[in-house]
C-alpha cells in the first residue's frame, strides 16, 4: 500500500514507512523548498524521533534550512511557520491513526498540498530527483511565544469556567491545559501525561465510545465543558456539562453563529458529511454556506480562496480566518469563550439547534482500489436518484441522503446517512448498505 495519500503521507511503521522513506521524503521536500527555511516538528509516537531525524537529514542534504521545534502539536508547527516566516513545514505524525502508524504532514509555501502535489513528491522520491546542498540547522522552543499569542487573542475570556481536558496522552497534553488556564479556566486534567503508545484511549476522539471516561469524569468533576483532542491536537471534540458527546455538526453550528454575530454575511465553509442543519442554520444566521469535500487540504484551501470567516469538518477540524487553518487548542479556547459569554450551560446552547437524525461515520475496511469500485457500484445502483460526486457519491433521497467516500488517510470507505425521521434514516441506511458488494 502506498504511503502517499491524497494530501499527506501515512503508513504502518516500519513495514510501510521507515527511516529510509523518511529520508527520501526529506530530500524531496528540501528540493521543493529550493534552499529556503523549513519548520520541523513531530508528535509523541515511539517511531517519531528516528523518522524525524531522517527527515531532518534529508532536508539539510537537499539544501533546506531546518528550524527544529521538537515535539509540538501540528497546529503549533503551522503557527510557527507563519510566525517565523519559514517557507515550509513538516510534521512527523500520523494524527488520529493507531500507534503503529506514522506519517508526515507538510506544506511548501502558504497553501496546503493537493493530490497533484503529493503525486509530484512521490515521483520525485521514486526517481531520486533531488537537489544537493548543505542546509543549516537550528532548534527553537516556541511554547511561550505561542501561549503569549493565544493570550493576546483571548485574555481572560473564560474566567472561572470549569473545563475538563482529555488530551488522550497526545500532543495536547502539556499545551491545552496551560492555554485554558491562562484564559482563566479552572482546568481538570484527564490523560494529560504524554505517552505515544496512547495507553488510555484511541488517538481518534470522534466517537462517544472513545470518550466514555471523559464523559464519566465530566459529571463527577462538575465541569461546564469538556474537550478531547486527537493525537496531534489539530482536532477538538466537545462534551457538555452532563458528559454528553457533542456532534461535530453541532459544534460547527455553535461556532458559525458566534462568528456571524461578529461578522454578518460572512462565508462559512462546511464539509459534505455535515447534517443539512449546518447550511440551514448558517443561512438563518445571515451567512453564506459553502459546501466542500472532506479533508484538511480541501477545506483549508476553500477557506483561503473564499476568505471565509470559519470552516468546519464534522470530524472536529475547525478552521478560522485569523489562523489561516485549523487548531484544536485555539478551537477549545474559542468554545470556552462562547460558553462563558452566553451565561448559559453548554447544553442550553446546544438545545437551540433543531433536532436532526444522522449517523456517525460508518467505516468499512477496503483494500486499495476497492473503495473506488464501491463508489462506482453505488452510482450505478442509484442512477435514478440525484447524485453528487464532489466527494465519493452523495445520493439524495426525498427524505434524506447517503454519502459514500473513500478515506484519504486509511484503507476504508466511509458512509454517513441522514433522514428526516429516525425511520427514514434506517430505511435509507438499509437500502444503501444492502447494495455494498462483499
Amino acid at each position: 500500500m502506498s504511503i502517499f495519500k491524497a494530501c499527506d503521507i501515512r503508513g504502518v511503521y516500519p513495514d510501510e514507512l521507515d527511516e529510509e522513506h523518511a529520508f527520501a521524503v526529506g530530500r524531496a521536500l528540501g528540493t521543493e523548498l529550493a534552499g529556503r527555511a523549513c519548520v520541523l516538528g513531530g508528535d509523541l509516537r515511539r517511531s517519531t524521533p528516528t523518522l524525524k531525524s531522517a527527515v531532518r537529514e534529508g532536508l539539510l542534504r537537499s539544501g533546506a534550512d531546518v528550524i527544529d521545534l521538537g515535539v509540538v502539536p501540528t497546529p503549533v508547527a503551522y503557527w510557527a511557520q507563519r510566525s517565523l516566516r519559514a517557507h515550509g513545514v513538516v510534521v512527523v505524525t500520523a494524527s488520529h491513526n493507531p500507534p503503529r502508524y506514522n506519517g508526515m504532514k507538510f506544506m511548501v509555501g502558504d497553501r496546503p498540498p493537493m493530490p497533484e502535489d503529493v503525486t509530484r513528491l512521490a515521483q520525485r522520491v521514486q526517481t531520486g530527483d533531488f537537489a544537493d546542498g548543505s542546509g543549516r540547522a537550528s532548534e527553537r522552543n516556541v511554547k511561550r511565544q505561542y501561549m503569549d499569542w493565544l493570550r493576546s487573542r483571548f485574555g481572560r475570556a473564560a474566567e472561572g469556567l470549569r473545563v475538563l481536558v482529555d488530551a488522550g496522552n497526545g500532543c495536547a497534553s502539556e499545551w491545552a491545559p496551560t492555554a485554558l488556564r491562562e484564559a482563566g479556566c479552572l482546568v481538570e486534567e484527564l490523560f494529560c501525561e504524554p505517552d505515544g503508545t496512547f495507553p488510555n484511549r484511541s488517538p481518534n476522539p470522534s466517537s462517544a465510545e472513545a470518550l466514555a471516561e471523559a464523559s464519566r469524569q465530566a459529571t463527577e468533576r462538575g465541569v461546564d465543558l469538556a474537550v478531547a483532542f486527537d493525537g496531534d491536537a489539530d482536532r477538538a471534540v466537545f462534551l457538555d456539562e452532563a458528559g454528553t458527546f457533542v456532534d461535530g455538526d453541532k459544534a460547527i453550528i455553535i461556532f458559525a453563529r458566534h462568528v456571524l454575530a461578529l461578522e454578518p454575511h460572512a462565508a462559512i465553509v462546511y464539509d459534505l458529511k455535515c447534517t443539512r442543519r449546518v447550511p440551514e442554520q448558517v443561512t438563518l444566521a445571515g451567512g453564506r454556506a459553502l459546501p466542500e469535500k472532506s479533508g484538511y487540504a480541501f477545506i483549508k484551501s476553500r477557506l483561503l480562496e473564499e476568505r471565509a470567516a470559519f470552516a468546519g469538518e464534522a470530524s472536529g477540524h475547525f478552521f478560522f480566518r485569523e489562523l489561516g487553518g485549523d487548531d484544536g487548542i485555539y478551537a477549545a479556547l474559542r468554545m470556552a469563550q462562547v460558553v462563558k459569554a452566553s451565561g448559559r450551560p453548554f447544553s442550553g446552547l446546544l438545545a437551540s439547534i433543531p433536532p436532526y437524525f444522522i449517523t456517525p461515520d460508518i467505516r468499512i475496511p477496503r483494500r486499495a482500489g476497492d473503495g473506488k469500485q464501491t463508489v462506482e457500484h453505488l452510482k450505478k445502483a442509484f442512477a435514478d436518484y440525484p447524485l453528487d460526486d464532489t466527494d465519493g457519491v452523495r445520493i439524495e433521497f426525498g427524505n434524506g441522503w447517503a454519502l459514500c467516500r473513500v478515506s484519504v488517510t486509511e484503507p476504508v470507505i466511509t458512509f454517513r446517512f441522514e433522514g428526516d425521521t429516525p425511520e427514514a434514516l434506517e430505511e435509507i441506511k438499509g437500502r444503501v448498505l444492502a447494495q455494498i458488494p462483499d
